[in-house]
């Protein structure tokens, strides 16, 4: 951006061009992999020392956003045409119909389905759209060689997947690109609904991060606390004793091996100063929300842009360690 910059980054010299080409960083990414990703996180943990070994941690779960659309019927409908008329081109296809015009008229039928005057045209819409898809997916079939047909067989029965799924089907496919990618339902009022994978994140009371977990599939939050506590244990050089977690993992005591604190009414066998205890690691326990805000908002976890599973594993294993670098600069300044 400027000298001062240029200085501060180690160059010796002023340099008018940029220091390295953008797909530099991907392909080192791509090369050190999860477990490069996971000894530079795990480095980040060791420079806080004791504040990074405190018996007692605190744990949550957030949503991880994936980089994709609003996933709907009619989209993947259409994505799906689109993939197969491309597909056609690629290998030389003459195909009988493309159906371009028709789709284009499709799309403006299906707009506004949730309105009450519009919803009857937009299911005919998709039930159209759904069998275009399917005559040009069998035409493809029927012309294309042996060969290339069973290259593309997990490709079209993903299609055939997507085009058949109902609303209350389990294991949906919400998008063509990201497969992979769940639906979860956190019971937000401004965000009823969120795409992606879900990840753990484990704190300390000084508010530095030992460790994070990513889910590839969707499970309920009592059965990703043991998962979350072995990725932090395995950075650290003292176990954890304690995790003081809320009220959405109910269950999780009897699955650990560690005491679970969950925020409820005192019970009847503890003394006051026990009490005392539980109560102040609960209020305690509201600080990691700002933590995980934080990661969102400024180290790029609201919204995911690597690719796969792998992506999501990558991408909160860097924000984790951008937190844990930034807290280490600030307490130096």
């Amino acid at each position: 951006m400027n000298p001062y910059f240029q200085f501060f980054c180690g160059e010796t010299s002023f340099q008018s061009c940029p220091p390295c080409h953008p797909t530099d960083l991907v392909k080192f990414r791509q090369r050190i992999g999860e477990s490069g990703v996971k000894q530079i996180f795990a480095i980040s943990v060791k420079l806080h020392g004791e504040a990074a070994e405190d018996h007692t941690v605190f744990v949550d779960t957030t949503v991880q956003e994936k980089a994709i659309t609003y996933p709907t019927d009619t989209k993947l409908a259409i994505k799906i045409i689109n993939r197969v008329n491309k597909l056609a081109k690629g290998f030389g296809v003459k195909q009988r119909r493309t159906f371009v015009k028709e789709v284009k008229q499709l799309r403006i039928d299906s707009r506004f389905f949730g309105h009450v005057k519009n919803s009857k045209k937009a299911k005919k819409a998709l039930k159209r759209l759904r069998t275009i898809a399917d005559i040009l997916m069998r035409e493809l079939e029927r012309k294309l060689p042996e060969g290339a047909v069973a290259q593309l067989a997990n490709d079209f029965a993903m299609y055939r997947k997507a085009l058949a799924q109902q609303p209350k089907d389990k294991n949906k496919i919400y998008s063509l690109h990201e497969p992979q990618v769940y639906c979860v339902a956190k019971g937000k009022a401004h965000k009823k609904y969120e795409y992606g994978s879900k990840a753990s994140i484990v704190s300390t009371r000084d508010h530095v991060i030992v460790g994070v977990a990513a889910h590839d599939t969707f499970t309920q939050d009592s059965e990703t606390l043991q998962t979350a506590l072995d990725e932090a244990e395995s950075v650290r050089e003292t176990p954890i004793k304690t995790a003081v977690v809320d009220k959405g993992y109910q269950g999780s005591k009897s699955k650990v091996k560690q005491e679970v604190i969950l925020p409820g009414k005192p019970l009847k066998r503890d003394n006051e100063k026990q009490r005392a205890r539980k109560r102040t690691l609960c209020k305690k326990r509201s600080s990691i929300e700002p933590v995980i805000g934080h990661l969102k908002q400024d180290f790029r976890l609201c919204r995911n842009f690597l690719k796969g599973f792998i992506g999501d594993q990558l991408n909160l294993l860097m924000a984790a360690c951008a937190w844990n670098l930034k807290k280490l600069i600030n307490a130096f300044f």
